[in-house]
């Protein structure tokens, strides 16, 4: 079979990235870097499975395109000219003290500053694809830092025709006979014009293939969109993801666009995982065999620097939380893959070595930032909020009952409380749902309420009940033994997320309600309603269940740690069950017929 058959290659694809993937997962390391890996093992440099990485990077790349589609799909228009100052004013300083910062230090270095300035300008860029793809696995998109890093993404695709004017200026022998700045007018014109048309014709046209009723027709209409405003833009010399950002923008306001966001995301993570095979697959593998520590401190240094020009810059423009700013600058310290395409166009600047030896470079800071963001998220961070963390509101009542945790749990059971005339005390550690609940007319009080210290400032050592209301699954589980083993006689009730949290609590003796166990019940018995079972068959169904249910999770708590007798029991519980849910509503149908 030949290598450069298309099932061959898809094949080779798709196996590494379905081995990579859910093992780099598995690991805590992200999808991004396990794409990475799989594109070095099959690559030139590792198994020669695929020995043209280039061939398949151009058109991977759509991935990225698809990428800036979905993300202009949840930006409006007023949202987009609302991060103006964040887009041209942060875009620009990152991108000029970028360049101005790698050709000082490359000059002072001895090189030539056509080759430093050019360094420079690729240097400058940062990776749509893989910051976006990490700030969006890490959930940080949404957040300030976030925000700031997609916009100053946004403006250096924009900077796409500026530099390269720049690197014609900058070849030997060429001179610019103005027709390139020509050429950036024209672009300027049509992205006008393009704006234009989506907001007036666009979504009459997609109403027009809606009718059709033919979901194919809609995803193929949607795709061609993409990837002809993509095919435009590349045209015109400007970014293929520019394009597509502003597709997405011209119909984030469309009665279509979650529809759009559903046809298109499969496409995209399909395409977008063979771009980071294709990154890992050019990475020059050899020149680490020949000159590995000029390849690793080259790629360090650059991203150490990246980082050390971003965090101020996030600073002084108004992202004044040292996380959010950290966000920021860790996000956009790789060299993006447009640093590649700078390179190429450079050709007549760059000596071969040089021009290899600045791709590895590239390649090795996209790999760098997977890394950094699993170091902000298990160490840097939690030491970024501790150092932030304000001091325990002082509580100045005692109640019976301190409810730990004050989110949609915790408020059901101290509204119900409430109602009966007896207050209980709230700890909860975000401050914005304290100062809502303190709106509304009730006490709260900020505190870490996973920390027994905490809890007995709020006067848990008098108190009669202890609710333990956490979102997080570990934290309520340790709280709890702790109480447990301090104050055996308090009485608590917790919140289980699941039977295995449950199977903990019950061999504390701790009654645990497992969260979304009632609402599911009341839907089961909304269903048999539904199915034209009477109230009282459906009402006796689900007590039967309930009550079997909770039978059995006490039977198999002991035994939690069997996987084997666990199955044998669930499936014996399961036949049992369906002759007591049976016998139940036949019971329910006699006596409602009076029989």
């Amino acid at each position: 079979m030949s290598e450069h058959g298309f099932l061959y290659q898809a094949l080779i694809y798709l196996a590494a990235g379905v081995i990579a993937v859910p093992l780099f997962k598995r690991l805590g390391l992200g999808s991004v870097l396990g794409f990475l890996a799989a594109g070095m093992v099959i690559g030139p440099w590792g198994l020669k499975l695929v020995s043209r990485p280039e061939a398949v990077l151009h058109f991977a790349e759509i991935g990225v395109v698809l990428l800036l589609f979905l993300v202009g799909l949840e930006l409006n228009p007023q949202r987009l000219w609302q991060m103006r100052r964040p887009i041209f004013g942060m875009g620009a300083t990152q991108v000029v003290s970028t360049i101005v910062a790698v050709s000082v230090i490359g000059w002072a270095l001895g090189q030539p500053w056509t080759i430093v300035v050019v360094a420079g300008m690729g240097f400058a860029m940062s990776s749509t694809a893989i910051a976006l793809a990490t700030l969006q696995e890490r959930r940080l998109l949404a957040t300030p830092g976030g925000q700031a890093g997609f916009s100053v993404l946004l403006f250096q695709d924009l900077a796409v025709i500026p530099l390269a004017l720049l690197l014609a200026l900058l070849s030997p022998g060429v001179s610019s006979n103005g027709m390139d700045w020509m050429a950036a007018g024209r672009a300027a014109v049509i992205i006008a014009a393009l704006i234009a048309a989506g907001h007036f014709g666009l979504r009459p046209l997609l109403r027009v293939v809606a009718k059709t009723g033919q979901r194919e027709i809609f995803i193929g209409f949607a795709l061609l969109l993409v990837l002809g405003v993509a095919a435009l833009m590349d045209s015109l010399g400007l970014s293929m993801a520019l394009g597509a950002f502003l597709a997405g923008v011209m119909l984030a306001e469309s009665e279509y666009r979650h529809e759009l966001e559903l046809d298109i995301e499969p496409f995209k993570g399909l395409l977008l995982g063979l771009f980071f095979i294709a990154v890992g697959m050019s990475i020059d593998l050899g020149l680490f065999v020949r000159a590995p520590l000029v390849i690793l401190a080259l790629a360090l240094g650059i991203v150490a620097l990246k980082i050390a020009l971003l965090y101020p810059i996030a600073r002084v423009f108004g992202y004044c939380a040292p996380s959010d700013a950290l966000v920021f600058a860790l996000g956009l310290s790789q060299v993006g893959e447009f640093a590649f395409v700078l390179f190429a166009a450079a050709g007549s600047i760059l000596p071969r070595e040089t021009y290899n030896v600045l791709n590895a470079v590239v390649a090795v800071s996209m790999v760098a930032t997977p890394f950094l963001m699993i170091l902000y998220a298990r160490v840097l961070a939690p030491r970024l909020a501790r150092g932030a963390e304000r001091a325990a509101d002082v509580v100045d009542e005692s109640t019976p009952v301190v409810v730990a945790g004050f989110g949609r749990f915790g408020q059901v059971v101290t509204r119900v409380l409430n109602g009966l005339g007896m207050h209980a005390t709230l700890i909860d550690h975000d401050p914005s749902q304290i100062e809502l609940v303190r709106r509304f007319g009730s006490k709260a009080y900020y505190g870490d309420a996973t920390r027994l210290d905490v809890l007995e400032k709020a006067g848990v050592a008098q108190a009669r009940l202890l609710v333990v209301a956490i979102d997080d699954p570990e934290a309520a589980l340790r709280l709890t033994r702790e109480v447990r083993k301090r104050y055996p006689a308090l009485k608590i009730i917790s919140r289980a997320h699941g039977r295995s949290d449950a199977f903990e609590y019950h061999e504390m003796g701790v009654p645990a309600i497992r969260e979304m166990f009632g609402s599911a019940l009341d839907a089961a018995e909304a269903a048999l309603r539904a199915l034209d079972y009477g109230p009282m068959a459906a009402r006796r169904v689900v007590t039967r269940f309930r009550r079997h249910d909770e039978e059995m999770l006490a039977e198999q708590a002991p035994h939690r740690g069997e996987m084997k007798r666990l199955i044998a029991m669930q499936q014996q519980g399961r036949s049992d069950l369906e002759r007591l849910l049976r016998g139940e509503a036949e019971e329910a149908a006699r006596e409602a017929s009076g029989g």
